[in-house]
Parts: C-alpha cells; sequence; structure tokens
C-alpha cells in the first residue's frame, strides 16, 4: 500500500468537495480548484476526511493512488491557505518593480526592462526591490511561475548574480586565477 496514498485528506471548516466520477471540485474561501482523476481511482468522503483508495496493487495503480492523493491534498490546501514562492534578486543595479499584482517589472542587466505579467490565479507582491513572491492556490501554477521568473536570468556561479528562490543555495566557482 503506497504510504501517501493511505493518508486521509483532513477537510478544514470552510472547504467544500464534490466528488463525481472522474472529477473533483475544492472551493473555499480563497477560490475554487478542479481536478480531472483516473477512472479507476476512487475518492471518498468520511466525515471530516477524504480517502484515496485503487481497484488492486497493478503498478499503473499504485503510481496514480499516491499522485492522485497528493493532488487533491493540494487542491484543499491551496483553497484554505494558499501557496507562495519566494524569489531573491542578487547582482549591482538588479530589481524588481511591482506593476499592481498582476504583473512586475525586472532590472536584470540587460538593455530593457523584463515584464512579466501574472496568469490568472496568481498574484505578485515587491517587499523590496530585491525580493518578489508569487501568490496563488494552484501549486503546480505557482511553482511554474516561479520558474519561468527565475529562468530570465538564471544565478550565475562565479558572482551568484541572477534570480534565485529565496532557500537556493548557489555553488560559488573560483575565478580566474594570476599566475
Amino acid at each position: 500500500m503506497s504510504r501517501i496514498g493511505k493518508k486521509p485528506i483532513p477537510v478544514p471548516a470552510g472547504v467544500e468537495v464534490s466528488i463525481e466520477t472522474g472529477r473533483v471540485a475544492v472551493r473555499g474561501p480563497k477560490g475554487s480548484l478542479e481536478l480531472a482523476t483516473p477512472p479507476a481511482i476512487t475518492i471518498e468522503r468520511e466525515g471530516e476526511v477524504l480517502v484515496v483508495r485503487r481497484p488492486d496493487d497493478s503498478r499503473t495503480h499504485r503510481a496514480l493512488h499516491g499522485l492522485t492523493r497528493s493532488l487533491v491534498a493540494n487542491m484543499v490546501t491551496g483553497v484554505s491557505e494558499g501557496f507562495s514562492r519566494e524569489l531573491e534578486i542578487v547582482g549591482v543595479g538588479y530589481r524588481a518593480v511591482a506593476q499592481g499584482p498582476e504583473a512586475i517589472e525586472l532590472q536584470v542587466g540587460f538593455s530593457h526592462p523584463v515584464k512579466v505579467a501574472a496568469p490568472e490565479g496568481i498574484t505578485f507582491e515587491v517587499p523590496a526591490p530585491n525580493r518578489v513572491v508569487v501568490r496563488g492556490i494552484d501549486k503546480q501554477l505557482v511553482g511554474q511561475v516561479a520558474a519561468d521568473i527565475r529562468k530570465i536570468r538564471k544565478p550565475e556561479p562565479y558572482k551568484g548574480k541572477g534570480i534565485r528562490y529565496s532557500d537556493e543555495r548557489v555553488l560559488r566557482k573560483a575565478g580566474k586565477s594570476a599566475k
């Protein structure tokens, strides 16, 4: 039995879950999310928890069991608490400027500023010129938008300049050595 798949998913107060064959919809104070589930995996509500079950121990069903449980748990957490990812901008003259909650403008060493528009369901915060916080209810979308922003100017290993996650460590290389 999958260790992740067999764990029940607690449903906090204020979160509504509607389960139909092949579809799960979760609605909470921060918004609503929907997921198409594999036909073999069943999701049932037992009191204040959701339980994900599989029909047998075939390799495919074992893989889908843990995946479906994780996706539904992330949906429940997203609509109740939300997700955020923090990015740091390192470099002389590198900075971010908020253009409202839906867009930011980055100065990261190019001859022009780079504008980044937030997709639907994502908001940006710029608490300091060298910090950007990506917030949303969909964990996958928050991570993808943060990765796309990081991709604009990845941290380089010699001076450490670029955009990095706040918990990321950049391994530094030694530069040229004089003879």
